[in-house]
């Protein structure tokens, strides 16, 4: 980092690079007061702020590496910045300001991604994106019939940017990326041609910012610094992951499906702890042991799977509903969160009252790890779950901590994934145990193993369908995250939208091609089709989780490779070919590992494929052979079953991915 004084102000730049220019005239950094108002409705948020002052800090003086700021010569300074290797450290001197804005240099024809996990558009530039964990939303585009409805039902339309998990950081292709450190409500500008704007209710305690020469030292470098996951589980790479909620029939089922061929490495039965019934359809009874009534000898039948080489998944969240049995040990020991008068916070869950659990209070952290985590699910012998719901942490509730929760709103992700992975750590069962969460804030991916893509629509829908999918993979993989899978088929189905076979069908072409294939009924499993309700669905999915296993040695390497220099599985076609420019923009197709590219078919009634090709490689169409050299655009059949796949020519693989034509 370089720091040097200007006539009125001064400038930093990274090897090169000017990050920020500030003076008098044009300044970069403004403080100010701001009163927001969150509203937040079943982890839906109306969010916006009352701007009382915004100031651009004119005045500047220089001192080492250290700058201190002010309205004008004469006043009082307002907020120092001391600059370190790699850091802009900053010290608010005025107690009453809540507000940042800082303008980072931009160049005309810059790209950036990152963001978190963002599902509409990976290339971030030319929009505007608040970073809030929240709910994504149903249709997440306020201009269809479904968004409205949503919105109009339960304020729960969303929109392009909303997501269960958002990160302040992004990579710039001007190979840098900045990282915000802070948990506050923030935003990400980009709609400016001479900057980027970075917003922060807060006066956050430092920006970090990396310059390498290339993308791939760039993921490597950010890995590092928020950590990486264990290995895939071993089991995994047996097949999909069947996942079903029929009680004690989901068995005779799962017999059905692999007797239909299927290859099979879990069964998942998020309704091991029993249902209730709502209008949004079958919701889990949130306590967190097994029903004996929906599930029967239900530990017996694990340890039965299990030697056949199959493993049980469940599910768990950090609330437990007031009519279940732990609420009342939690609520006695002081585990809860609290509202204003000092007694247990109730939060509605539509048609049902919960407590959250605080992960603030080390005691009820570790007791939600050792009882509930630790022995009524890994001892009870689940190999692993979704932990859901990370995003929900109420904004008017107080903590253990003593911390606003509206600061620790975003954290929250974090705190339960780490819960999580103690418990897992606690039976040595790290690397086998396999959670999987939707929800997401920096520091997540030291703790959870596998990010899932949420709850999207049933449809191929634009902002909410299986494309999304694709650009939730990339954007979180360039921050370190290595594993990303989705629901196969989608989840919710809300105002009639209902699966189709072909969606069914083309999703589980895609998911045979990420680290994790999983199956999910949905949220109204009756209205919509399954996997085993069909044969020729049945059929097709069978086929592909053959193509998913007949990859597991190149999976198995790309596993060893996020653990060794944490490379995404799921990897921008820029990320290997970033002299390639058209590549930039493409959000629709990956890497598969350094070898493969895949491009799903995302839209209905879609026979073929346009699909864009790297330059500097020939490329081998996966199910025919015929080889195309990169560089530019080629059309390609994709009946269904074959979706465009193609791999290099010459890779240390070709074998085996030659082999897949006669599956």
């Amino acid at each position: 980092m370089k720091l040097e004084q200007t006539e009125t102000g001064f400038t930093l730049s990274l090897k090169g690079h000017t990050i920020l220019d500030h003076n008098a005239a044009s300044p970069a950094i403004f403080v100010g007061i701001g009163q927001e108002r969150m509203d937040m409705y079943r982890g839906n948020f109306d969010i916006e702020d009352y701007v009382i002052e915004r100031r651009g800090l004119s005045h500047t003086e220089v001192d080492g590496n250290r700058v201190t700021l002010s309205d004008t010569a004469g006043q009082p300074p307002r907020l120092v910045l001391t600059i370190v290797e790699g850091a802009i450290m900053f010290e608010a001197t005025d107690p009453m300001l809540n507000r940042l804005w800082i303008r980072i240099e931009a160049e005309d024809d810059e790209h950036v991604w990152g963001g978190g996990e963002q599902m509409s558009y990976f290339d971030m530039r030319g929009r505007r994106f608040p970073l809030w964990t929240s709910e994504p939303g149903v249709g997440r585009d306020p201009t269809t019939e479904i968004t409205f409805k949503a919105n109009v039902k339960d304020k729960a339309g969303g929109d392009y940017y909303t997501t269960n998990y958002p990160q302040p950081t992004y990579v710039s292709s001007a190979l840098y990326a900045l990282h915000v450190d802070t948990t506050a409500y923030s935003v990400f500008d980009f709609r400016k041609s001479g900057f980027h704007e970075i917003e922060v209710w807060a006066i956050p305690d430092r920006i970090e910012i990396f310059a390498r020469t290339t993308f791939v030292e760039l993921v490597e470098t950010l890995s590092t610094r928020f950590g990486r996951q264990p290995p895939l589980p071993e089991w995994v790479y047996n097949g999909a992951i069947i996942g079903l909620k029929d009680g004690a029939n989901s068995f005779t089922r799962l017999n059905t499906i692999r007797q239909a061929g299927v290859e099979v490495s879990a069964l998942w039965c998020e309704d091991w702890v029993g249902l209730r019934q709502t209008s949004f359809g079958s919701r889990l009874f949130w306590d967190w042991q097994a029903n004996e009534t929906r599930y029967p000898g239900l530990g017996e039948k694990i340890a039965e799977l299990h030697d056949s080489g199959i493993r049980f998944l469940g599910y768990v969240n950090p609330y437990l509903c007031v009519d279940g049995p732990l609420f009342a040990v939690a609520d006695a020991a002081g585990y809860f969160a609290t509202d204003g008068s000092g007694k247990t916070a109730l939060v509605d869950f539509g048609e049902f009252d919960c407590g959250v659990v605080d992960f603030t209070n080390e005691a009820a952290a570790e007791w939600f790890a050792e009882e509930i985590i630790g022995k009524n699910m890994l001892d009870f012998g689940l190999s692993g779950w979704m932990a859901d719901f990370g995003e929900y942490l109420p904004i008017d509730v107080h903590l253990s901590n003593g911390i606003d929760a509206k600061m620790m709103h975003n954290a929250w992700p974090t705190l339960w994934a780490e819960v999580n992975a103690k418990a897992i750590a606690s039976r040595d069962r790290t690397g086998d145990a396999l959670f999987f969460m939707r929800a997401g804030f920096t520091g997540v991916q030291k703790h959870c193993p596998l990010l899932w893509g949420g709850d999207q629509s049933v449809d191929f829908s634009r902002h909410d369908g299986l494309v999304t999918v694709i650009c939730g993979a990339l954007s979180s993989g360039l921050l370190g995250n290595a594993y990303h899978h989705s629901d196969i088929g989608g989840y919710t189905s809300l105002f009639g939208n209902v699966r189709t076979p072909e969606l069914l069908m083309r999703w589980a072409e895609m998911a045979a091609f990420t680290p994790v294939m999983r199956t999910h009924e949905g949220n109204r499993p009756r209205e919509n089709m399954q996997i085993d309700q069909n044969p020729e669905v049945l059929s097709h999915f069978a086929r592909m989780t053959r193509v998913y296993l007949s990859l597991a040695p190149y999976l198995r390497s790309l596993s060893a490779e996020a653990v060794e220099r944490g490379l995404p599985v799921q990897r921008p076609l820029f990320l290997h070919y970033q002299d390639d420019h058209h590549t930039y923009t493409i959000q629709d197709s990956y890497l598969y590992g350094a070898d493969m590219l895949i491009a799903p078919v995302w839209q209905a009634a879609q026979e073929t494929r346009i699909v864009y090709l790297p330059k500097g490689e020939r490329w081998v169409h996966m199910w025919t052979g015929e080889t195309f050299e990169g560089g530019s655009e080629v059309e390609i059949a994709a009946p269904l079953g074959y979706p465009p796949a193609f791999y290099r020519s010459g890779c240390t693989h070709e074998a085996l991915f030659v082999a897949l034509r006669e599956i």
